[in-house]
């Protein structure tokens, strides 16, 4: 998950600013490393499905966002937000909902290398709804990637038989989401704690439902287990955490380059760990994706003005 960091003015130099920028490397380093081995978390839950820990990691990620926003003393920043403003908070967390859904779903059901290249694809989607919502206008290289992420989805689904819908889902939930909350005018932490307030009642609703109703696994199923259910609040609160520490700190070309550590620990987690298989289509539409991520990457580090690249944030 990613939030464009907030963009500071003036210049800095010398070692506090080489240490502000070391902390910022480390911070997000580590924040996509945990979501790229993160897909080994999920199969722990069971014999919870991916519907109920997706509640869990709802529920349990709002009592943590409720103890770190109140120890932080941002409350105020959820007070007189404007209906426009929540009805966009509404709608991105119906899509982090989604995507969370669809994740826990791909790492639970060995489907890890999609899920991989939906991340790799997102952002190459984010630049195409650019284009469909804001009405701007892509060079000829965003156009060529763009081109060859398709071509990737259609030799997917022609060599495998089957849609990759995993792949989709999670690079248009995502994209969609990040568009969203640029609308959203709330730094990271309470903004995940308004998502929180929307959606967290209902996932309880729903996980006390399951556990009346005899189907539940919270309780039944030893204290290891409950234990489990209930980290997922951190595992997902506290990359996010240590990205808003990075993002402070280092530009966005920079971040835009280690996003990508993320799906490619996702993907050597699905082939090495998991073992899932990889025909020859398999591998040429992987190929097609990291060709169109070279050249997007490639021709936005090349576009970005050196000043805008050197700006610290």
């Amino acid at each position: 998950m990613s939030f464009a960091p907030a963009r500071r003015t003036g210049r800095t130099s010398g070692p506090d600013h080489a240490r502000g920028a070391g902390r910022g490397y480390a911070t997000a380093v580590a924040a996509y490393t945990l979501w790229g081995f993160s897909p080994a978390f999920w199969p722990l839950l069971a014999p919870a499905g991916a519907l109920e820990s997706l509640a869990h990691r709802v529920a349990w990620t709002l009592v943590g966002m409720v103890g770190v926003l109140t120890v932080v003393g941002r409350w105020s920043d959820l007070r007189g937000l404007p209906p426009r403003t929540w009805m966009l908070i509404t709608a991105g967390s119906v899509l982090i909902a989604a995507n969370w859904g669809a994740f826990i779903w791909a790492a639970t059901h060995g489907q890890v290398v999609d899920s991989s290249l939906g991340y790799y694809a997102t952002p190459l989607v984010s630049v195409l709804l650019a284009v469909v919502v804001l009405r701007e206008r892509l060079r000829l290289a965003q156009w060529v990637a763009i081109g060859l992420a398709v071509a990737a989805v259609v030799v997917l689904t022609v060599g495998t038989g089957r849609l990759p819908w995993i792949t989709i889902v999670l690079a248009l939930s995502f994209g969609t989401y990040g568009l969203v909350k640029k609308q959203v005018p709330l730094d990271p932490i309470p903004g995940l704690t308004a998502e929180g307030f929307l959606l967290g009642p209902l996932a309880i609703v729903f996980l006390v439902g399951l556990q009346i109703a005899g189907i539940g696994t919270f309780a039944g199923h030893g204290v290891g287990h409950a234990l489990l259910l209930a980290a997922a609040g951190p595992i997902t609160a506290l990359p996010l955490l240590l990205f808003a520490a990075g993002a402070k700190r280092l530009t966005l070309a920079t971040l835009g380059v280690l996003q990508y550590i993320n799906p490619t620990l996702q993907f050597l987690y699905g082939v090495v760990v998991d073992g899932e298989p990889m025909p020859a289509s398999r591998w040429v539409g992987v190929a097609l994706v990291w060709a169109a991520l070279l050249l997007f990457t490639g021709d936005a580090l090349r576009r970005r003005p050196v000043r805008e690249q050197l700006a610290p944030r």
